[in-house]
């Protein structure tokens, strides 16, 4: 007579061959380090943009930027920036990790509709770009050219947020320029600050535009927040036609007088409400919709030192971008 099937004479064989399971594993070990070997910016981690001790380098929360004194800090980020061969004011940016990991687009977020931003500044601060780089072939390079007003050292700010940690972070270094872009710029304009700094100026008209920021306090006061209010009105009383540029209806940067650092600020997102209810294309005031009113944005912005100052807006009328500056002091 036969043994029942589950006699305990008769041995059970595993389910799943140990063979198998050996193999899947190493299948999985393999390819996690393949992976990990890939140089395309998938490889980087938050531990690669850590920095800790005195003088590190904070990552901001892009919906909350201030200013930030980016060249005494110390960045988890190395920047380099080198002439392109070719001339042409054409230059090659490379961004990599402390540690010498490249850093290219897969390992960058997308924000006010670009991965990153070059803010381009010369020493008297009344040349400033803003300029968005391509990335080339190589992991962690990228090309641009800027048209420089002066032959001088402009520094450039670069501001970006790595996917690994979703905060905004920046990183800054100086190219020396020979050929400005317009003959009438020599290097004795540039090369030093200005004879004396501009007088304080919240109002400037361009084209028939009024440009007006008035701060919610003056004189301005180092550590203390202040609100911008930021409005444009046609000369003639007529409507200004304000179109969103990055994701937003303008943008203020701010650079101190030494260019140590800078704060790049978005209008207050409750504020949009008011510009959205103008929007003659679409209900969202960022949906690519033109406010056709005289807007008023509102910015918020925290200067942590005294001294001289310039916030230059940036705004886009009539599908042209404009830029104009406000001087100001900060007192202590």
């Amino acid at each position: 007579m036969n043994p029942p099937p589950n006699h305990p004479d008769k041995p059970i064989r595993a389910p799943t061959d140990w063979r198998q399971a050996a193999l899947l594993t190493l299948g999985a070990l393999a390819l996690y380090f393949t992976l990990r070997a890939l140089p395309t910016g998938t490889n980087l981690h938050q531990l690669d943009f850590r920095v800790t001790g005195d003088g590190a380098l904070a990552m901001c929360d892009p919906a909350n930027p201030q200013f930030v004194p980016v060249v005494a800090a110390r960045s988890p980020v190395t920047l380099t920036v080198t002439p392109q061969p070719g001339g042409g004011n054409r230059f090659l940016l490379r961004l990599a990790t402390s540690s010498g990991k490249p850093i290219g687009p897969a390992g960058l977020l997308e924000v006010h509709t670009r991965k990153l931003h070059l803010l381009i500044v010369d020493p008297t601060l009344r040349d400033y770009q803003h300029i968005h780089p391509e990335p080339t072939a190589v992991t962690g390079e990228w090309s641009f050219a800027f048209s420089p007003a002066f032959a001088t050292t402009y520094r450039v700010f670069a501001d970006f947020t790595p996917s690994a940690t979703g905060s905004s972070l920046y990183a800054s270094a100086d190219i020396a320029v020979t050929e400005p872009a317009d003959a009438t710029g020599t290097a004795s304009e540039a090369r030093g600050r200005l004879p004396e700094w501009p007088a304080e100026t919240w109002r400037a008209g361009r084209d028939g535009v009024v440009f007006q920021l008035t701060p919610s306090a003056q004189p301005i006061h180092a550590g203390q927040p202040v609100d911008l209010n930021f409005t444009l009105t046609h000369t003639d009383g007529g409507l200004v036609a304000l179109e969103p540029v990055m994701g937003a209806f303008a943008h203020l940067v701010t650079f101190d007088a030494a260019r140590s650092g800078f704060a790049h600020l978005h209008p207050d997102p409750a504020n949009a409400t008011n510009l959205a209810a103008a929007a003659v294309s679409a209900p969202s005031a960022l949906s690519g919709a033109t406010a056709t009113t005289n807007p008023h944005l509102a910015f918020k912005l925290t200067i942590p030192s005294p001294g001289h100052y310039v916030i230059w807006a940036q705004v886009k009328l009539g599908g042209r971008e404009r830029f104009v500056p406000f001087w100001f002091e900060v007192a202590p």
